[in-house]
């Protein structure tokens, strides 16, 4: 496993790395909501995912600039980074996290019946509930993915979500009987879908 420092070092040697001046951020954007907060850095058309953390630490910073942008920022003192490091969140321009763009290559590995409309999407190694109305209202399903497998879907056209998903039912499999499944009543299962705070629906709530 080759470390961050020599990562770095291998690279430099490859002839990618900035002077200091050379590298200019387009721009930050920090997206907030719901108890996170994410930054994209914006440069020469590459957008690259940082947390608070990643963006302190400048080993970190370099090295995902590097991968994702194939190109190494000139390394600064400690105390010269810390300032820079602020006063480009100072400058951030701040967006809701729902407005963060999808996630690119999404993909449901799979959706679950565990009948009396309930159901299970598997994506990225994880299972997330739902019932059938959010499975079929597109804003439910979009927030619920993001809030739970922290990926977002992208925004589809209305007619092509419900062909989309109505595909996705038609093909999905049958879970096996669980012990003590039939124990699990409605109101456990809608308990286990809480809402994403400040994300309101598109259309006015309809009762389930």
């Amino acid at each position: 496993m080759v470390t961050d420092t020599e990562f770095i070092v291998e690279s430099i040697k490859q002839g990618v790395m900035l002077a200091d001046g050379e590298f200019f951020i387009d721009r930050l954007v920090k997206y907030v909501g719901n108890g996170r907060v994410r930054w994209h850095v914006e440069f020469r058309g590459h957008r690259i995912e940082l947390t608070t953390g990643q963006l302190k630490k400048q080993p970190t910073f370099r090295r995902k600039v590097l991968e994702q942008a194939g190109v190494l920022p000139a390394q600064r003192t400690g105390a010269n980074y810390r300032r820079w490091a602020i006063d480009l969140r100072k400058n951030a321009v701040e967006l809701p996290w729902r407005d963060r763009p999808v996630d690119a290559g999404f993909a449901v590995d799979g959706l679950v019946s565990h009948g009396n409309d309930r159901w299970t999407v598997e994506s990225q190694g994880k299972a997330i509930k739902f019932t059938t109305t959010k499975l079929r209202r597109q804003t439910s399903f979009r927030k619920r993915m993001l809030l739970k497998a922290k990926v977002l879907p992208p925004q589809m056209d209305p007619v092509a979500y419900r062909k989309w998903m109505d595909w996705l039912i038609q093909n999905a499999m049958e879970a096996a009987p669980q012990a003590g499944d039939s124990s699990m009543t409605e109101k456990s299962w809608l308990e286990d879908l809480p809402e994403l705070a400040g994300w309101q629906d598109d259309a006015p709530p309809q009762k389930d």
